[in-house]
């Protein structure tokens, strides 16, 4: 039985039920790939780091207006 045809007794477009074999497939480890259970572990990494670089930069950017104002004569 092909894909479109399972589609279609199912009621879903192809590529939906490609996408969940395929989806399955990572899972499962058959097909290397990120899994579901690590795919929101890294977008909250990613998005800590991201919120880290920026906390950065303020940091960065104070130490520099106050070394700037702790310099002789101003």
């Amino acid at each position: 039985m092909t894909v479109s045809k399972t589609a279609k007794d199912v009621g879903v477009h192809p590529m939906t039920l490609r996408k969940g074999m395929r989806r399955v497939d990572i899972d499962d480890g058959s097909k290397a790939g990120m899994t579901s259970e690590q795919s929101p572990r890294l977008r909250e990494a990613n998005r800590r780091i991201w919120l880290l670089e920026q906390e950065n930069e303020v940091l960065r950017r104070a130490a520099a207006y106050l070394s700037q104002a702790n310099l002789p004569g101003k």
